[in-house]
């Protein structure tokens, strides 16, 4: 299946495009990057070179790709953090296109925006636009638990209120929410996180072991195998554990390795060939 991927870009290290176009090749799915930034580095290590790709630029790429024929032939469009607030245009430009030639076609949307600890790390004008604009279009969404709380204005902080912010985002037009990081008082948050998975046939949730670290890219490449896994077999249980299976494989070997960026390459065998040992419950 073919991806086109609108997402970041960094030379050194592994997030957005970077982080999300080799798993997904992995698991064998054609993907079409398209840059909204190229850095050197994640933002992150608190300084970084390189430019945001003017919003003409991306545009012009898409249009090359439509001069191809291309994208009649896309299967998902999947999108990260957007660099500059005039990206999220482009975004729903493209999904239109897409759609217009493919009507099977979805949109995954990573409403990449900030998480708790840190809050908000994007432009003040990117969340509104997510959430007004963008997040309505989409048919996919993959937000933290933060994130989805902003989305939806309904605070997530235990199993019940997640599940009522899943529904509210539901409600503004995504048939599927991933929440990539769902801690709730009345689970072990010390020793396990959880992911949550709703859509239009039910919901699913997912515990594994929580490693006392955190590596910037991992929910890029979370929300890049759950699409990619999803949009192939329809099945939203075999996505989540296919998924939290081999994330959790990449971040052992990194978090094992005392690596500073995530062993992408490295653990490719836990995309091709995830381990499937953590139990998915139906809710």
């Amino acid at each position: 299946m073919n991806i086109l991927s609108i997402q970041s870009a960094v030379a050194y290290g592994h997030v957005g495009n970077s982080a999300a176009v080799f798993p997904l090749q992995r698991i064998g799915h054609e993907v079409w990057p398209v840059y909204t930034v190229n850095f050197s580095n994640h933002t992150g290590y608190g300084d970084w070179k390189g430019p945001l790709i003017p919003a003409s630029e991306v545009a012009a790429i898409i249009d090359g790709l439509d001069a191809r024929g291309a994208l009649g032939r896309v299967d998902a469009v999947l999108s990260g953090y957007q660099g500059g607030d005039d990206i999220a245009d482009v975004i729903i430009d493209a999904v239109a296109r897409v759609k217009a030639q493919n009507p099977e076609a979805v949109y995954a949307c990573d409403p990449v925006m900030g998480n708790q600890k840190s809050g908000c790390f994007v432009s003040d004008n990117i969340p509104p636009l997510l959430r007004d604009r963008v997040v309505p279009v989409a048919d996919i969404i993959s937000p933290n638990q933060f994130e989805l709380g902003y989305l939806t204005g309904v605070e997530a902080t235990d199993l019940a209120s997640t599940l009522s912010a899943v529904e509210k985002a539901k409600e503004m037009g995504p048939a599927t929410v991933l929440v990539t990081s769902v801690e709730r008082p009345d689970a072990d948050t010390e020793n396990f996180i959880e992911m949550l998975m709703s859509d239009e046939k039910g919901s699913w949730i997912v515990q594994t072991p929580r490693l006392p670290f955190k590596r910037n890219g991992s929910g890029d490449v979370t929300s890049a195998l759950f699409t990619g896994h999803y949009i192939r077999t329809g099945d939203a249980a075999e996505a989540l554990a296919r998924t939290a299976s081999s994330v959790f494989g990449m971040l052992e070997m990194t978090y094992e390795a005392d690596s500073q960026e995530l062993l992408l390459v490295e653990a490719q065998e836990h995309y091709a060939h995830p381990k499937m040992q953590f139990e998915v419950t139906k809710l």
